[in-house]
């Protein structure tokens, strides 16, 4: 008989679910193959009311309303590190994990965080290839200002954007006018990109880490 596990994802935006959505239902798809016998998964995204709530009290709510709602045995958290990862283990992921200690039986206590070196954005950069094709440009990666490895730069936002206006200023007008925006890559890269890819970062290599063993804890694995 096959066993279904539930994940929940909470993330710090809309935009960052679009992207995150299939990578992470994809990793714990693949990461279930090695487990005990029949695994089935399912990945529930969670929304919470930030207003008034400091991060450790949204992951605690969506925690909280993962369990309650869906079941979920493990939550997937994203934040990003904007450079300062130290701070963020110190500000956000210690406070989060000190707290679970005193989470009660309503609350999913298997956390599993996603930290990209900058911001997800880089992660969208880790297919060069793809994202070109994606953005109608047959330039090469130092022309758009791609070139550097995706967590060596310090603005992956922007360095999408700029890459973006560099395309569309060899298309034509009318082209140009149906030309693709950042707003658009995030499901598209999401979906398309491979975890192969993917596994060249090592920040998307420590997420991965840590579901597999979260799902080792619970005896998946």
């Amino acid at each position: 008989m096959n066993r279904l596990v539930f994940v929940g994802l909470f993330t710090e935006g809309s935009t960052d679910i679009r992207f995150l959505e299939s990578i992470v239902k994809r990793t714990l798809d693949e990461l279930a193959y090695d487990c005990k016998g029949q695994i089935e998964t399912d990945l529930l995204t969670l929304e919470v009311d930030k207003i008034g709530l400091g991060f450790v009290e949204q992951v605690k709510e969506a925690s909280k309303k993962g369990l309650q709602d869906f079941g979920i045995s493990i939550l997937c958290v994203h934040t990003d590190a904007d450079n300062a990862l130290k701070r963020i283990i110190k500000t956000k992921i210690n406070p989060v994990l000190d707290d679970i200690k005193n989470y009660t039986n309503a609350n999913c206590k298997d956390i599993v965080f996603i930290v990209p070196v900058q911001m997800v954005e880089s992660w969208m950069l880790a297919d060069k290839d793809l994202f070109k094709t994606e953005i109608n440009s047959n330039k090469r990666d130092i022309e758009l200002g791609i070139n550097q490895h995706p967590e060596n730069l310090t603005d992956p936002k922007q360095t999408i954007e700029n890459a973006i206006r560099i395309a569309k200023a060899d298309m034509t007008r009318r082209k140009r006018g149906k030309g693709i925006s950042i707003s658009d890559l995030y499901q598209i890269l999401g979906q398309k990109i491979e975890l192969d890819v993917l596994s060249n970062l090592p920040s998307y290599m420590k997420f991965k880490k840590g579901l597999n063993q979260a799902l080792r804890q619970l005896n998946y694995l």
